[in-house]
């Protein structure tokens, strides 16, 4: 069964043009439209993924929607003689009304369900008279556009830099608040639990006192009974032998 056309909208639609120099990374952008009413899965490959790198590569675009995917070729020594043999494609299916796992779909997808289209890359330099015979005064134009350029990057660096700063130390800030809190926390249950072992130590040693005290008063009334039987005793064995003398 022949496979679908591709639903997706390709800006470009063929070529990839990367311009040189190429001792620096390359950037040229692709852009990808859905113009359906569903959601639509992609991926975008090439055949040397050591030489570009592609953001994002894949992901799911919804209805109606476009993404612009990033595609920057790394630098390396270019041969205007060797003729690039790179290509790109970029894949796509139509979305499962449910999804919730992406690879998986990708790997269930039925061959005749999947779409793609191809694209060839073009590398440019840019001509030698464009190098060499420019005009002074664009020059030096082009240098005081330059030189405004970056001072303007680095004030926003700079602003950025002081921007992040800033949210550091209210982090920081917060940080210091939460450990304050957890701290005072900390105090709080400790006194708390040295009130309930100093009570818990009071009752201990009350109990101990009245059970001592009851073991006292239990000796000194065995002791006391013991002596008045004695003394019954003493005198009657007294009485008996008054009478017997007499």
């Amino acid at each position: 069964m022949a496979r679908q056309d591709q639903v997706l909208l390709l800006e470009p639609q063929h070529e990839l043009k990367f311009r040189g120099p190429f001792s620096d990374v390359v950037n040229t952008t692709l852009k990808l439209a859905n113009p359906t009413d569903r959601n639509v899965c992609f991926k975008v490959k090439t055949t040397a993924p050591r030489r570009y790198c592609v953001r994002p590569n894949s992901g799911v675009l919804d209805a109606g929607t476009s993404i612009n995917v990033s595609v920057m070729l790394q630098p390396f020594d270019y041969d205007p003689n060797e003729k690039s043999k790179h290509k790109f494609m970029v894949q796509s299916m139509l979305a499962p009304p449910e999804m919730t796992d992406m690879e998986g779909v990708w790997k269930e997808a039925k061959p005749e369900e999947l779409m793609d289209s191809k694209l060839r890359c073009v590398f440019e330099l840019p001509a030698e008279n464009e190098k060499t015979h420019q005009d002074p005064d664009a020059n030096k134009m082009m240098s005081s556009n330059l030189l405004k350029s970056e001072s303007s990057t680095l004030s926003m660096k700079s602003m950025s830099s002081t921007l992040d700063d800033g949210g550091e130390v209210k982090k920081v800030m917060e940080e210091c608040k939460r450990l304050q809190t957890e701290a005072q926390r900390l105090r709080e249950e400790n006194k708390q639990i040295r009130e309930d072992d100093g009570l818990r130590m009071r009752k201990s040693n009350v109990l101990s006192s009245s059970q001592h005290s009851s073991h006292s008063t239990v000796k000194e009334e065995g002791l006391s009974l013991r002596t008045v039987a004695l003394i019954v005793l003493f005198f009657v064995v007294g009485v008996i032998i008054g009478k017997l003398v007499l």
